[in-house]
């Protein structure tokens, strides 16, 4: 909305400031930020009506969970989702389809993961959402968006993967790359639900990694920057560092009422969301293996669940007390604020990793 005023830059003073990308980041980081303050408790006080007992509470997880947790309403994701698209639409330039791929992932699994709540909380059940056939659509919407990402792409290199700290080296995959960037944005969405497990423990992550990717998707849609960086400069990307913005503001917001005791719960309907949301930008800027560095702590998650499967399948017994592994160290004896606050930091440690690798070529 905003954006149409860059129109009248060169006659109005003071105008000028809506060309820059950065100012609109900020000004969608303020807004989502102030939007899910404003509403917030509205739409808390609406879900725990709609919902009576709030999310049930996995019978297997830590037994602390069924006391202290019982009750807590979820789908608390529509907070962070309507908080980012208000964000997006003000601040954003509409005309770019790097924006509407991107939202149309967030927003796919959005509804995916509303879906899934949407059975855990009607049948009072833990198990919600067919995996097969979960796994099904988000595999749907990834290969629509990876296609126009390639469609839109503006040359060859569209299909080809970097490797981070070596400069000059494409591995170009053809339209196998399809095929890598649905894997790059399903595992993304699974990865960020699966670590949401403890009060505050997902979204924080997600928004140092959002806050990153920010700084990825301005320098890599600036020609300047990416020459300078020996970085791939892919045109056109530098606005989803808006819907980062976005994504930190609603975060932020959504924070005020996850911190422990948690008020709200995310959900599959946030987390499934914003997972995507980054894989989906990780593969539109060219940097779907630095996600798994910035985001490397959403990959152990995943991984720590994959390792005791596998283990307890093909042996008998479990690698870790419990899966994710975060409820690991909570049977180790590690209070939840201890977890929440060590994982940020390693997240935080990740990011600082990750971004090095702009440089360091």
């Amino acid at each position: 909305m905003f954006y149409w005023l860059t129109e009248l830059a060169g006659t109005i003073p003071g105008i000028n400031v809506f060309r820059y990308i950065t100012f609109r980041t900020g000004g969608a980081m303020v807004t989502g930020a102030l939007f899910v303050f404003m509403f917030g408790p509205w739409i808390i006080d609406q879900l725990r009506l709609a919902q009576g007992k709030g999310q049930p509470i996995r019978a297997d997880g830590p037994p602390t969970h069924l006391v202290t947790k019982k009750g807590t309403p979820t789908m608390g994701g529509l907070m962070i989702l309507s908080g980012l698209i208000v964000s997006t639409l003000l601040w954003a330039n509409l005309r770019n389809a790097y924006v509407w791929i991107v939202l149309l992932v967030t927003l796919g699994f959005g509804f995916v993961g509303f879906y899934d709540d949407y059975l855990k909380v009607s049948k009072q059940t833990d198990k919600g959402f067919s995996g097969r056939s979960r796994l099904a659509v988000e595999g749907l919407i990834a290969l629509i968006a990876c296609t126009c990402i390639i469609w839109f792409g503006r040359d060859a290199s569209v299909t080809a993967v970097s490797i981070p700290f070596i400069k000059e080296f494409l591995l170009n995959i053809g339209w196998f790359y399809v095929m890598f960037g649905m894997f790059i944005i399903v595992g993304a969405g699974n990865a960020v639900n699966l670590t949401d497990g403890l009060d505050g423990l997902a979204i924080v992550p997600v928004m140092i990694a959002a806050a990153s990717f920010g700084m990825i998707a301005y320098l890599v849609g600036n020609a300047v920057f990416a020459e300078y960086l020996q970085i791939r400069y892919v045109p056109g990307t530098g606005e989803l560092a808006v819907l980062c913005g976005a994504v930190l503001g609603a975060g932020l917001g959504f924070l005020w009422f996850n911190a422990p005791p948690a008020s709200i719960f995310m959900g599959d309907t946030g987390s499934l969301a914003l997972g995507g949301m980054l894989g989906a930008i990780a593969v539109a800027t060219k940097h779907e293996i630095v996600l798994a560095v910035i985001g490397g702590l959403f990959v152990v998650e995943a991984l720590s669940v994959i390792v005791q499967v596998a283990s307890f399948k093909l042996t008998g017994k479990r690698f870790f007390r419990m899966a994710p592994i975060h409820h690991h160290y909570e049977q180790k004896g590690w209070t939840e604020p201890q977890i929440v606050i060590r994982f940020w930091i390693v997240s935080v440690m990740l990011a600082l990793a990750g971004l090095s690798t702009l440089k360091l070529r």
